[in-house]
């Protein structure tokens, strides 16, 4: 029996982890981080709600980015994840290696669409607010049947100003 398993999605923090994202990764089982993370401390913030998958993003320099990968494939709750900053530089074909879910960042726009089996995942940004985008998280929920449940939760950003803990 495939067990089931909540993940918290994220991209694109760029150094700011919000209260209310973090309010929302509490209980997940995993976090996954998908690029353009900004600072180490973050890692090692959501490591100790969860255990946390990341790649690296455009904007993750320096040596303790260089340890990222650039992409990651790894199972949760019986499926194969995939997990790129940038869709655009994907270099295989997700459906014909056996994937299920292919997660990205990058664009900063939410959303999510199903092609030839797989779940292509983008989170939006769930750091400083970028033009009229939304600020975003996800949560996926790895059903016992098989199925993956998608949830896509936008932030307020009433403050002019974010709050950086970091």
């Amino acid at each position: 029996m495939t067990r089931i398993a909540t993940v918290g999605v994220i991209s694109d923090t760029h150094g700011l982890l919000r209260p209310e994202l973090l309010e929302l990764l509490k209980g997940v089982d995993a976090i996954i981080h998908a690029g353009d993370i900004g600072s180490p401390e973050v890692l090692d913030a959501l490591r100790k709600i969860a255990p946390a998958h990341a790649v690296r993003g455009n904007v993750d320099t320096g040596d303790w980015a260089a340890a990222l990968p650039l992409f990651d494939l790894f199972e949760v709750a019986g499926r194969f994840v995939y997990l790129i900053h940038d869709l655009k530089t994907i270099d295989l074909d997700p459906a014909a290696a056996g994937i299920q879910v292919v997660i990205s960042g990058h664009s900063h726009v939410p959303g999510f669409t199903h092609k030839s089996g797989v779940l292509y995942l983008n989170p939006g940004s769930a750091g400083p607010k970028r033009f009229k985008l939304p600020i975003s998280a996800a949560l996926l929920r790895f059903e016992s049947d098989g199925g993956i449940k998608t949830e896509i939760r936008e932030f307020r950003d009433d403050r002019k100003v974010s709050r950086r803990l970091f």
